[in-house]
């Protein structure tokens, strides 16, 4: 059956996208959903001079499309992301996990946080600054933070660090603002020092992970959502596989890990906050080898 399910979008053109994009993203994408690419697709459509999306489709086919593909992968990607979002999770980690850790850990000793999916940075800034606020109770400690996303774009946004004045009304307190921030024409760039605390790195979540290391704390909020159950057990088992005994992820509001993985259990009266079942835990890990990273 090849009946259009929107103008210029036969069946066998969005079961081939729909493919490509949960092959290489996770993202699921139903028949429901042909308006998301109609909206999120127009921009590619229009710069390369593509009649409609089952034009799209077609030339995704082609010989060296992979710069092609890429786009639509990264334009399709939800990239929604503030200051502290949702502030319970950031709240936790500064009065819980992190005194907790650092109590389990000997002096020298460093802690790793990973920010998954953390598209323009505002995540990965908002932990280095709760860090950057507890330097007294480290003690020295050096702690790595770790951004990665599969947008490029998103990235390089990340790394320069520059928002704009409405993106640092969405949840970033004032105080912080005026600590760690400077105004740039209009703008706000992020603190050179809390810049050097983040590193961020292009990754697929559907790629092998170890190349990452191991991780104290996973922030991997607002992506499960999008992907069906048996890449959401690939990932959180991925996840676990990364995490020490003691280790923390982080998922969001309206995502769990229940019924679909048995590696993590949630924290007792927390939300969103998981922990490594009991002998759930991988053996220390050697020298890991070097992962693709898309």
């Amino acid at each position: 059956m090849n009946a259009p399910l929107a103008a210029g979008l036969s069946a066998a053109a969005f079961d081939h996208l729909a493919h490509l994009l949960h092959a290489r993203s996770g993202l699921v994408i139903g028949p429901d959903k042909v308006y998301l690419l109609e909206t999120r697709l127009a921009g590619i459509l229009k710069q390369h001079r593509l009649a409609d999306l089952s034009a799209l489709a077609e030339r995704t086919r082609a010989p060296g499309a992979e710069t092609l593909i890429r786009a639509v992968v990264e334009a399709m990607t939800t990239n929604e992301s503030f200051f502290f979002r949702d502030d319970k999770p950031f709240a936790h980690f500064r009065s819980q996990a992190l005194p907790r850790l650092i109590g389990a850990r000997s002096p020298g000793q460093g802690l790793r946080i990973w920010s998954a999916a953390s598209s323009s940075g505002q995540e990965a800034y908002s932990l280095a600054m709760i860090v950057a606020e507890s330097r007294a109770a480290l003690g020295g400690r050096g702690v790595e933070i770790i951004g990665t996303d599969i947008a490029r774009e998103q990235l390089n946004r990340a790394k320069d660090g520059l928002y704009s004045q409405f993106e640092v009304q969405r949840g970033l307190p004032m105080q912080m603002l005026v600590k760690y921030f400077r105004k740039e024409e209009g703008n706000w760039r992020i603190a050179e020092a809390l810049r050097a605390m983040v590193q961020f790195r292009e990754w697929n979540l559907l790629a092998d992970l170890r190349g990452l290391g191991r991780f104290d704390v996973v922030f991997c909020r607002n992506v499960l959502i999008y992907f069906d159950q048996p890449t959401k057990a690939r990932v959180l088992d991925a996840i676990a596989q990364m995490m020490p005994p003691d280790g923390l992820l982080y998922l969001g509001g309206a995502e769990t890990v229940l019924g679909i993985t048995s590696r993590l259990v949630p924290l007792p009266n927390e939300r969103g906050v998981y922990g490594l079942a009991a002998g759930a835990a991988a053996p220390a890990a050697g020298p890991l080898r070097a992962a693709a990273a898309t």
